[in-house]
């Protein structure tokens, strides 16, 4: 029942120092994500020890999607058990690219118009469909921690493989939000959400 992952390999090229500097600034962000997925889980899935690591993560999705229009706020919506909320309160007010970063709880039922990211830690797909479904419409990059959630219609879900942290990319997922993503992000992610 699941949507095949579309990752698009597509880059154009680009002429002068400006956009020479941006690829170089874009690798090397690469590299930092790259860095990021290369070091080994002490715990399981959700053993908490990996939450650092997760927010770590989310703040760089930051650095690689753009957003419609000229949002100078970047907030990160937590839905589910909180694991996070501590290692992203350092990111409070700091900026990433331009953007000011906010974390904010939610829970059933609040607006999520506000939302630039919505992270889901709850693993119930009903739940989780719910929440698709409620930011259908918005350009809001939706990430999750099961591999079923890019199947249907998620936009990024953080994984445990070998021992590693990895993430699932729907690019058409993300097209569909009206936003985009990197080339250079989807390079680094792995196909179809599986562990």
């Amino acid at each position: 029942m699941g949507c095949p992952c579309v990752f698009s390999r597509q880059g154009g090229r680009h002429g002068g120092c400006a956009a020479r500097l941006r690829r170089v600034v874009t690798l090397l962000w690469g590299c930092g994500l790259v860095l990021a997925a290369s070091q080994p889980l002490a715990a399981g899935p959700h053993g908490g020890t990996d939450a650092p690591l997760r927010a770590a993560y989310l703040i760089n999705f930051i650095k690689y999607v753009d957003w419609p229009g000229e949002a100078m706020t970047a907030t990160i919506c937590l839905y589910g058990p909180d694991r996070l909320g501590p290692h992203l309160a350092r990111h409070e007010g700091s900026r990433v690219r331009g953007r000011s970063v906010h974390i904010r709880r939610v829970r059933r039922f609040d607006p999520l118009a506000g939302c630039q990211v919505l992270y889901v830690t709850d693993a119930d797909p009903q739940r989780q469909a719910a929440l698709l479904e409620a930011v259908a419409r918005l350009p809001v990059l939706t990430v999750a921690e099961t591999p079923a959630f890019v199947r249907c219609g998620g936009a990024i879900a953080l994984l445990h493989q070998d021992n590693r942290m990895v993430f699932a990319v729907d690019a058409a997922a993300i097209g569909r939000a009206g936003l985009r993503v990197s080339p250079q992000m989807l390079r680094l992610a792995v196909e179809g959400g599986a562990r």
